[in-house]
């Protein structure tokens, strides 16, 4: 009785407020004729229509604000000529670095009228392939090339030769490509602890992995009527899932790394969880610091959050399932992991096969489900893909799984032992260098420095003198090191020291002395608060690659 009297009052209590609001109402309005109410009301009703459709855009709003203050500056007559014109010069640059041909040498723009033969062919390719001036079969490349064996090359070479014509999109026609790709699936479910139901896809590369589960969480998010799904992920994951949000109408949402430790944060990533957040993403290791994000407490978050995870694995996927057995024991990080519900790992990195092959893998098949496209009703019979492409290299599978059959557990354990060594090596040795610092504690690959004495892009520029190619990163300004198989050879690794001790001493006797070169450039590049500036240069440096143009320097 007492909680239905109780109601009673709160019920006259809101009728009180409501006749109150009725005669406020009644009283604005007295002297407007019918027409000038409903003109109002209406107007009121788009307003506010336009105001939420303004405010709440996937892109925040000091973002595109920020476009249009650097739209509108560079509209301005001079400032927006001097701005061009130097744009323009830094692509002229570009162009000239990028496409410069020795001398003698000539695009080919249209077919030879008389077909070459297949000596002079090969003539041809020779001479293309000398026009590359970094030595990466000297171990001084970053990455890039993670084996380079002689023995593996002829291997591959003669697969691929024997399935160079086979197409995984008629498996009635190539059967063995078909179960050789189940195969590489398969194995790569179990080194990365899938249970009977774990499945997944071969793809083109890492970027493609990451795409498809993407897309597949996605497809989920909108079934279960989320409007504008959202990848959450660390700062440092790889830009494919930048790429992803932009390809499929997602958002995404960068979470800061802790400082120290250069590991996502994972207080800031549960703070980041909405209505909207379709997946939550972290690396093993992440690319610019080779740090590896704490997977058992983000599995945690994803379980409790009802959200799929997804570990991205693409760089040193297939060194960290063999370093418990290398003796370079790691916390767990795959399916073993409660809350991981997919894991992307490149065969062509660390697993050693030919570029242009990858896996992505699901702890359930019912994800899996998602990445697949079926038309079922064309014309030309019902099409389905696993993943983007349709037509696919048989070669590059065959090849691939040649590389894992050949290397076998014992060989890729063999491969980590020496890798894991050589990595620790340098980390230690770059700790003792005064005027650096390591990031983070890296465990698997990559050493990534800066210095907080002098311009690190100083020291890039350094080493690029003395034939190292290392990858420059920015936010914060770094550079890192990727070792891989070549680095393992004798003598390289202490040469990598030295260079990098002696770089150091004569840059710590000017620390302030400005930086020059590329250097300066990706420098400049990250301090540009005009971001589309950026873009734009990019786009021009992604249209040199096609260009068949001679540079200006070369026409005079």
């Amino acid at each position: 009785m007492d909680y239905r009297a109780a109601l009673e009052v709160y019920k006259e209590l809101l009728l009180v407020y409501l006749e109150q609001g009725r005669r406020f109402v009644n009283a604005q309005c007295e002297g407007l004729e019918p027409w000038q109410i409903i003109t109002g009301a209406v107007a009121a009703t788009l307003l506010a229509v336009w105001l939420r459709g303004f405010l709440f855009q996937q892109e925040s709003l000091i973002s595109r604000t920020k476009k249009k203050i650097f739209k509108l500056i560079r509209r301005i007559p001079f400032v927006g000529a001097s701005i061009q014109m130097q744009l323009n010069k830094a692509l002229d640059d570009m162009a000239s670095s990028l496409c410069t041909l020795k001398d003698g040498m000539r695009y080919v723009k249209v077919l030879p009228a008389q077909g070459l033969s297949q000596t002079e062919v090969l003539d041809k390719l020779r001479e293309y392939s000398s026009l590359g001036e970094v030595q990466w079969e000297d171990g001084k490349v970053s990455g890039t090339v993670y084996s380079g064996d002689e023995k593996l090359t002829n291997l591959l070479v003669k697969v691929y030769g024997d399935f160079a014509w086979s197409n995984p999109l008629h498996p009635d026609i190539f059967p063995g490509v078909r179960k050789m790709e189940a195969e590489v699936v398969r194995m790569a479910c179990t080194l990365f602890h899938g249970g009977p139901s774990s499945c997944g896809t071969v793809t083109s590369g890492g970027t493609e992995s990451i795409l498809m589960a993407c897309k597949a969480y996605r497809d989920m998010a909108l079934e279960r009527g989320v409007k504008h799904p959202e990848i959450v992920a660390p700062v440092s994951a790889h830009a494919a899932f930048d790429k992803a949000a932009h390809y499929f109408g997602m958002k995404i949402v960068h979470i800061p790394l802790d400082p120290h430790t250069m590991q996502v944060d994972v207080k800031a990533m549960r703070r980041a969880i909405s209505k909207n957040t379709a997946m939550l993403v972290c690396s093993a290791p992440q690319f610019p610091h080779g740090i590896i994000d704490p997977v058992q407490e983000i599995g945690k978050l994803a379980v409790s959050s009802s959200l799929p995870l997804h570990v991205d694995a693409c760089l040193g996927g297939f060194l960290i399932v063999f370093m418990d057995k290398a003796n370079f024991p790691l916390a767990p990080f795959d399916f073993r992991v409660k809350g991981v519900t997919s894991i992307s790992a490149d065969t062509h990195k660390y697993g050693y096969a030919p570029k242009g092959s990858s896996v992505v893998l699901y702890s359930d098949s019912r994800y899996r489900q998602y990445q697949y496209f079926v038309a079922p009703d064309w014309q030309g019979g019902i099409y389905a893909s696993p993943s983007i492409a349709g037509s696919r290299p048989g070669g590059i599978i065959a090849a691939c799984w040649a590389t894992m059959m050949h290397f076998g557990e014992n060989g890729y354990i063999e491969a980590t032992k020496k890798i894991v060594t050589t990595t620790r090596f340098i980390d230690s040795e770059l700790r003792n260098i005064g005027g650096l610092f390591v990031f983070g504690k890296p465990e698997v690959s990559v050493v990534a420095v800066g210095s907080r004495v002098f311009d690190i892009f100083r020291l890039s520029n350094s080493m690029t003198s003395k034939g190292w190619n290392l990858n420059t990163l920015q936010f914060p300004s770094s550079i890192h090191i990727c070792v891989t198989l070549l680095h393992t050879k004798p003598g390289v690794a202490d040469q990598f020291i030295r260079d990098m001790k002696d770089s150091v001493a004569v840059l710590m006797k000017s620390p302030k002395d400005k930086t020059t070169g590329m250097g300066a450039i990706y420098g400049m590049a990250q301090s540009i608060p005009d971001r589309s500036m950026v873009t734009e240069i990019s786009r021009g440096f992604l249209d040199c690659l096609y260009s068949t143009d001679a540079p200006s320097s070369d026409k005079l």
